[in-house]
C-alpha cells in the first residue's frame, strides 16, 4: 500500500519532469503555429497547467489506491 505522502512525492516528481518537457515543447512547437509569447508568459502558463496536473495526478493516485485496498 502506498502512503499519502509517497503519493504526493511521486506526483510532484512526475509533474516536475512533465513541466520541463512541456515548457521545452512549447518553446519549440508554439512558433510553428504563430504563437509567439514571452518566456515569462510561457513559464506562467506552464505553472498553471502544472498545478492542475499535480492535483489531477494526486486525486487519481489516491482513488486507485483506495479502490485497490477494498479488494
Amino acid at each position: 500500500m502506498q502512503s499519502k505522502w509517497h503519493s504526493v512525492v511521486e506526483s510532484m516528481s512526475n509533474v516536475a519532469v512533465g513541466y520541463g518537457v512541456a515548457l521545452a515543447s512549447q518553446i519549440v512547437i508554439f512558433p510553428f503555429y504563430d504563437i509567439n509569447i514571452s518566456l515569462q508568459d510561457n513559464i506562467a502558463i506552464g505553472v498553471w497547467f502544472t498545478l492542475i496536473s499535480l492535483v489531477r495526478s494526486y486525486v487519481l493516485r489516491r482513488y486507485f489506491t483506495k479502490r485497490t485496498e477494498r479488494g
